[in-house]
This record gives structure tokens, sequence and C-alpha cells, in this order.
């Protein structure tokens, strides 16, 4: 499975042509989905921009993107950024009126069991994110509910594409015994090795203008959909490569991110 994450955490000041708004986050998505995306990750935005969880943002973009791609999943954000104390969390949770298909849930984050517990009320799918270089994985592994959830999302921070590889291989190893399916993804120039490394142990990953702004040659991306479009290459090419017992690392060449379209 392949999942487009629309926008993140950034603002327009980092990629001029974020979607922000429910209207825009509807045409990034469908354009996504026809590229290939089969599942839609996103963050819905306040008027300033900033991320939020409050229940008129939440079912303003969950409806427009449905709308605009009915039939695929969407799933959004409960990052403590949005909201930091974490009972507020979890009662913005249980207020939403329009229910994405999933959450995810970052389990280095206080109060993760407790939002966990409201979208599991709600009936809401759990994407539990755990984050490489800390202790979330044993934390979510140690939490009873640890067995309920959609999918695991192996989400590797480090900066590099080496240390992003090795980072990766330490947090599969951590997660063997986790039953649910492992969505693996990366960021900014390790996106695209990471991607490739999902791809190569048949797991389910992700790309989109919140991990990445660039293509793998380092290009900048023109949206969503392109980035879509290189990463079904890749799986394909992996795919292949694999078949042959081959398992070459793409070349990322360091370019800072970007989002300025080529004619700028």
């Amino acid at each position: 499975m392949l999942q487009v994450c629309l926008n993140g955490a950034r603002s327009r000041a980092e990629c001029s042509q974020l979607p922000v708004t429910a209207e825009e986050l509807a045409v990034a998505a469908r354009e996504a989905v026809a590229a290939g995306a089969e599942d839609v990750h996103l963050h819905p935005k306040d008027r300033a921009g900033h991320d939020t969880l409050e229940a008129t943002a939440v079912a303003a973009a969950v409806s427009a993107v449905r709308a605009a791609v009915p039939g695929i999943p969407i799933g959004v954000t409960t990052g403590a950024w949005a909201t930091a104390d974490p009972y507020a969390r979890a009662a913005q949770v249980r207020a939403w009126t329009v229910l994405p298909d999933h959450a995810s849930v970052n389990w280095h984050e206080d109060g993760a069991t407790d939002v966990a517990a409201a979208l599991l009320d709600r009936g809401i799918g759990i994407e539990a994110g755990i984050y490489s270089g800390t202790p979330a994985a044993q934390r979510f592994l140690d939490w009873p509910g640890s067995r309920r959830v959609l999918r695991v999302l192996a989400e590797i921070t480090e900066a590099t594409p080496h240390d992003a590889f090795h980072a990766a291989v330490g947090l599969l190893d951590e997660l063997e015994s986790v039953a649910a399916p492992i969505l693996m993804h990366g960021e900014d120039t390790a996106a695209w090795p990471i991607l490739q490394l999902a791809a190569s142990r048949r797991l389910d990953a992700r790309i989109g203008l919140e991990d990445v702004l660039h293509l793998p040659d380092g290009t900048p991306a023109a949206g969503n959909a392109a980035l879509i479009r290189a990463a079904r290459q890749i799986v394909q090419d992996t795919h292949r490569a694999a078949a042959s017992g081959a398992f070459p690392l793409p070349h990322v060449n360091g370019h800072p991110p970007s989002c300025r379209s080529s004619d700028e």
C-alpha cells in the first residue's frame, strides 16, 4: 500500500504549493490517487495555516477529501504540536463530528494511550507512530491495546540516508513481534532510500509533501502527484531488482528540500 501524506505540519513559507484549505486538500488528494496513492494522510489546518484538531476543521478537511476520492481511506494527525495537552487532544477526538477512517498517534508523546483510547471508542483506526531513536517501540508493545491498531508507522527520523537506513533496520527488529501491517517512511533526503527499503521488505510506504519536497534526483517536486508517480516507479523497480537478488540504493544527491516550481 502506498499512502500519500499531503501536507504535514509544514507551512506555505516552506512550500508555496502546499495544500492547506479543505478545497486544496481535495484537489491534491484527487491528483495523488489518480497517480497511484491508495490511502490519504492529512493535517487539518486553521485559518492561520497551523495544524489543528478542532472539530470544524477536521470535518471540513475530511469531508472535502472524501468527496474527492470516494472509497479511499482518509487519516489525520493527532500530533502534540497541534494541541499540547494530551487530555485536551483526547477530548477533541471525542468531539469530532465527521470521523476519519484512521488517525496517527505518536507513541513517544505524553498521553498517547489516552488519545488512542478515544480513537478506539469512536471506531477510528489507529496508526501507531513509532519514531526511531525514541523509546516509543517498547511503550507501544507494552500497551495492552497494541494488537488493536490498524497499522504501525515505522517513522525514521535520521537525516542522512546512511543513518536512516541503519535506524530503519534496527527499528524493524524492535517491531518484529508486531502483528499489524507496518508502514515505513523517512524524511527529506532519507525519504527515497527508506521508501525503497520498505519496498524491498514488502512493507507499506508513504510519500508526499509532508515527508519530502524533492524528487529522487533532487529536483523540486511539482506536488504530491509527482512524488507518488516517482514512488510507484521506485516500488516497481525495487520489486524487479529483488526478484533478481539485487538491492541498489537510489542515488540521492543531497539537494536541500525545495518546493519551487520548475518555472520559478
